[in-house]
């Protein structure tokens, strides 16, 4: 089973467009280097801008470490940190949000949770939109306690 000459042709000529074509797109493969480039280019631009967007946030928290930071902020997670605020987020129940809800009832520390009495923490229920008696039920004063005195392994022990 062998080709006709005829066959042999088609193939041949299928072979010589076929590198013709190949040739011919190459000169169009300039404008896809060029574009390709280009988007390097804006690529490392955005980068850069990157950079110095995040050194800006950087020299902005330094000169803000000794100064009041607002609540639920990454500043407020690092000035709890810092000892300015204890990060009420750790008691089970709480949560950012709530941390965030706590310190704009002028609440940042453990020992405030921990002195809540029944009747502050009905108010406090109220003023955040919970349900009546979830600071007893979820423990938030016996948590603070626990966070308090520095038994963190405790608390994660008992309260998980």
């Amino acid at each position: 089973m062998g080709f006709t000459p005829n066959q042999w042709a088609i193939v041949a000529l299928v072979l010589v467009l076929g590198w013709l074509i190949g040739l011919l797109s190459r000169s169009g493969g300039a404008k896809w280097r060029r574009a390709y480039d280009d988007e390097v280019a804006v690529r490392k631009n955005a980068e850069a801008q990157l950079a110095a967007a995040r050194e800006r946030i950087a020299e902005l928290e330094r000169q803000a470490a000794g100064h009041p930071v607002g609540p639920g902020t990454a500043g407020a997670i690092g000035a709890a940190a810092a000892g300015n605020r204890d990060d009420l987020a750790l008691i089970r129940g709480v949560g950012r949000s709530g941390e965030t809800d706590l310190n704009e009832a002028g609440i940042y520390r453990y020992r405030q949770v921990e002195a809540l009495s029944d009747a502050d923490a009905a108010t406090l229920e109220t003023r955040l939109g919970l349900k009546s008696g979830t600071i007893a039920y979820e423990e938030w004063r016996e948590q603070a306690a626990l966070l308090e005195s520095g038994q963190i392994d405790q608390h994660r022990a008992t309260f998980g």
